[in-house]
């Protein structure tokens, strides 16, 4: 899958952050000298203990795919 919109691109971010956020919530880092992913969630805005932060996400994450999804159904149509 080659990833060309910026709608694309952002889905894949936060599934990757969300990932990333998954880990630290088991006490592992992606990164030793960067900030982590908690830290670059919270400065999108996201609020709230890890766990929620990671509730928030992963609803926005689905959310993002189902929409990619329906776009590409309606482009494939047209």
């Amino acid at each position: 899958m080659v990833l060309t919109t910026p709608e694309q691109i952002n889905a894949f971010r936060l599934r990757s952050l969300r990932q990333g956020l998954k880990l630290e919530m088991k006490g592992m880092r992606l990164t030793a000298k960067g900030k982590t992913c908690y830290a670059i969630l919270k400065g999108m805005g996201y609020k709230g203990t890890k766990q929620q932060v990671f509730d928030a996400v992963t609803i926005d994450s689905d959310n993002m795919m189902f929409d990619i999804q329906i776009a590409n159904a309606e482009a494939a149509n047209s």
